[in-house]
């Protein structure tokens, strides 16, 4: 399939389909925690990780997920997105109650519910850009939706590179790729760990735009993991994290506003 763009025009102006609907405005809540703790090792050894949490991520936000290093936000995903399992506690997301599922269960749900974008793009060398976005489709043995197919790769601006493979791709364009991947399917929530941190400044621009417009556009929920508070201040939400619990919750912050609370975190103190 392929679909052209004006790529000398600016990204605001190129990632906007103009027969796109808006979303529906709503507060219902795709992924709800209960009481995470989690720690790693034994005996005086042991280090907590979480500590009796609590979060809920409504649909259509883009929240953000901050902390000093070790403040426990790569585990607080890892187990809302059903890659690791907590030690008390309980997820529900998109109404499921995932941390008792069985493996086969949970990778299921996994790939008909859950979108990822990594820092390391995870692309599979031997494929095309095209056959890369498509990928989680192909496994579950689904069709794709060609409107939507389309509005993604106008979106994400690849129309003459879906014929190309990751080493012809630049980072930016293959994470760009990672993007239209973790949403060709719809997903109920999209989680991004670190999606900025191999790229350059502008090109992290672009993919944080691309996620904003993800939101926007098509109502997707987004819970990111970063330590940028750049990227944290393009988030309708950010949370803080500090030793394994909550202890900052902020909507619409600003990257000055996000940065003296991460500088009072990492003091000791939080603010």
């Amino acid at each position: 399939m392929e679909a052209t763009l004006a790529h000398d025009l600016p990204l605001a102006a190129r990632v906007r389909p103009a027969a796109l609907p808006l979303p529906t405005e709503t507060t219902d809540t795709v992924v709800a925690a209960r009481g995470l703790s989690r720690s790693f090792g034994t005996g005086d050894t042991a280090v907590r990780a979480l500590a009796d949490v609590d979060l809920e991520l409504a649909r259509g936000r883009f929240t953000a997920i901050m902390g000093p290093s070790g403040s426990g936000k790569s585990t607080l995903m890892h187990i809302l997105a059903g890659l690791d399992r907590p030690q008390s506690g309980s997820v529900h997301l998109d109404g499921v109650e995932i941390t008792r599922l069985k493996e086969k269960d949970l990778t299921r749900l996994r790939r008909e519910k859950i979108g990822f974008i990594f820092q390391s793009f995870n692309l599979l060398p031997t494929l095309t850009a095209i056959e890369n976005i498509l990928l989680p489709l192909t496994i579950a043995g689904r069709k794709a939706d060609d409107r939507r197919l389309g509005q993604l790769i106008e979106t994400v601006g690849l129309g003459d590179r879906l014929t190309h493979r990751p080493s012809e791709l630049s980072g930016g364009q293959q994470q760009r790729v990672a993007v239209a991947r973790s949403l060709v399917t719809r997903p109920a929530v999209l989680f991004a760990d670190e999606p900025t941190g191999n790229l350059d400044s502008r090109t992290g621009e672009e993919v944080l735009g691309l996620l904003r417009r993800s939101s926007d556009d098509f109502g997707q929920t987004i819970a990111m993991v970063t330590h940028d508070a750049h990227a944290a201040s393009c988030a309708d939400r950010v949370v803080f994290l500090k030793d394994g619990a909550i202890v900052r919750d902020h909507n619409g912050m600003s990257r000055d506003e996000i940065y003296e609370v991460i500088k009072g975190l990492e003091s000791g103190t939080r603010g």
